[in-house]
C-alpha cells in the first residue's frame, strides 16, 4: 500500500470512529429523547406523540433500522413545567447521553429547554407547538413539523369573520403558550380592523376557570377562541354551557383534539379545533393509510391527531438520518434534514432549507360531531 493510500485509509477511520463516537449512536444503535408530559393534566399529549413516533421506529427497526442502525426512545417526562423540561432534557443529554431529541411536547417546556440543547448542540425535531418564540430568532439545531400558531389562529379568525362574527373573546393559559396564541389572534383581528371583545386567563395545570367565565360572559362574544390545554377548555366549555352560552368555541391544535373530545363527552358537540395534521380517521392520503397500518401493527387501534403528529415527527426525522449516511453526526443530521424539499409523503409536503426550518404551513379545521367523532 502506497504512503497516500494509507493516510486515506487512516483518513476514513478517524471519520468512523468520530461518527461511532458521536453521543447517542453506536454502530448498531441511534438513542433518540424526547422531554414530554406523560403524567399531569397535558399526559395524553405526550404519552400520544410518543405512540405516534415509536409506531414509525418500530417499523423501521424490523426492516433493519438506519443505515444498519435500530431506533431506540427514551422518554423522561416533564409534567408540563419549565423546570422539568430542563432537568429532563439535561439528563437526556448528559446522563442517557441521546443523540438528538424528538416529540416534546409545549411552548414554557421548550423556552426553558432550548438554551440547554443550543449550547449542548444537539437537534430538536418535531415541537408540538406553534410559537413563534420557538421559531423566531431562527435556530440552527431546532427543526419544526407543524405549522405556527399565526398560522392556525389566521385559519380560525378566517373563517369566523367569513360567517359574520366580530364579537370574538379569548380564554388563554397565562404563560409563553397562552400568550403566543393569544398574539395570534390579535394579529388576525387587526388585519380586519378588529380587536378581541374580552380576554381572560388561567393557569398552567389549573381547571379554576370561574373567574374567567364569569368575565367573558358578560361581554356576550358569538364566539370564544380557547388557548388553553384540554382540562382547563374542558372545564370552560362545560361550565359556560351549563350557564346557557350558545356561542361558538374554537381551538388551536395543540389543545389535544382527542384528549378534549373525551373530557367533554355529550358537552363536546360542535366543537371546533384547528389542525396542523391530515385527517387521521379517513384513509384518503398515502400518509395517512400509511400511519394507520404502522399504528394497528404497533398494537394501537385508536387514531388521532396527536399520534399522527409524532409519527411525522419520527418519519421526518428518519429521513434526515438516512441523508445524513452511515457516518453519522449531528452536524449530519442538520444537513440532511435542510436537504429536504418538496418531500412529499403522500399527503404531507415537507420543505427545509438552511434559513427555514418550518417544514409545513398545512391548517385544517374539524369538529367535534356526536359520540365525541370528528368531522371536516
Amino acid at each position: 500500500m502506497t504512503i497516500s493510500k494509507k493516510l486515506a485509509a487512516l483518513a476514513l477511520m478517524c471519520v468512523t470512529t468520530l461518527a461511532v463516537a458521536q453521543n447517542g449512536v453506536t454502530e448498531k444503535e441511534i438513542l433518540i429523547g424526547q422531554f414530554a408530559a406523560t403524567t399531569g393534566p397535558a399526559a395524553q399529549l405526550g404519552q400520544r406523540m410518543q405512540i405516534g413516533m415509536q409506531a414509525y421506529f418500530s417499523s423501521v427497526n424490523a426492516q433493519g433500522g438506519v443505515n444498519g442502525r435500530s431506533i431506540k426512545l427514551i422518554t423522561r417526562d416533564d409534567g408540563y413545567e419549565p423546570e422539568r423540561a430542563a432537568a429532563a432534557v439535561n439528563a437526556l443529554i448528559n446522563e442517557d447521553k441521546v443523540f438528538a431529541l424528538a416529540g416534546s411536547v409545549g411552548t414554557p417546556t421548550g423556552l426553558a429547554a432550548l438554551p440547554i440543547l443550543t449550547e449542548a448542540q444537539v437537534p430538536l425535531i418535531g415541537m408540538f407547538t406553534g410559537a413563534q418564540a420557538l421559531r423566531e430568532p431562527f435556530n440552527r439545531q431546532v427543526f419544526h413539523v407543524r405549522a405556527s400558531y399565526f398560522d392556525e389562529t389566521e385559519r380560525i379568525v378566517q373563517h369566523l369573520t367569513t360567517l359574520g362574527a366580530k364579537k370574538i373573546a379569548v380564554f388563554y393559559q397565562n404563560d409563553a403558550y397562552g400568550k403566543a396564541g393569544l398574539e395570534g389572534v390579535i394579529r388576525a383581528l387587526a388585519k380586519r380592523q378588529l380587536k378581541p371583545v374580552v380576554t381572560a386567563t388561567v393557569e398552567r395545570n389549573s381547571v379554576d376557570v370561574a373567574q374567567s367565565l364569569e368575565t367573558i360572559l358578560k361581554s356576550e362574544p358569538e364566539a370564544i377562541v380557547q388557548i388553553s390545554a384540554y382540562k382547563s377548555c374542558a372545564a370552560f366549555i362545560k361550565q359556560a354551557r351549563s350557564k346557557g352560552y350558545g356561542g361558538q368555541f374554537f381551538n388551536v391544535s395543540f389543545v389535544g383534539s382527542r384528549a378534549l373530545a373525551d373530557e367533554l363527552g355529550d358537552a363536546g358537540q360542535g366543537v371546533v379545533i384547528s389542525q396542523v395534521v391530515p385527517f387521521p380517521y379517513a384513509q384518503s392520503s398515502t400518509i395517512v393509510r400509511e400511519y394507520q397500518q404502522r399504528m394497528t401493527e404497533a398494537g394501537h387501534k385508536d387514531f388521532d391527531f396527536s399520534s399522527l403528529e409524532g409519527y411525522l415527527t419520527a418519519r421526518i426525522l428518519v429521513e434526515g438520518l438516512r441523508r445524513a449516511g452511515k457516518n453519522l453526526s449531528r452536524e449530519a443530521l442538520i444537513n440532511g434534514l435542510e436537504s429536504i424539499r418538496d418531500f412529499n409523503l403522500g399527503g404531507f409536503t415537507v420543505n427545509y432549507s438552511a434559513k427555514d426550518h418550518q417544514a409545513s404551513n398545512f391548517t385544517d379545521l374539524t369538529i367535534i360531531g356526536r359520540g365525541g367523532k370528528f368531522m371536516r
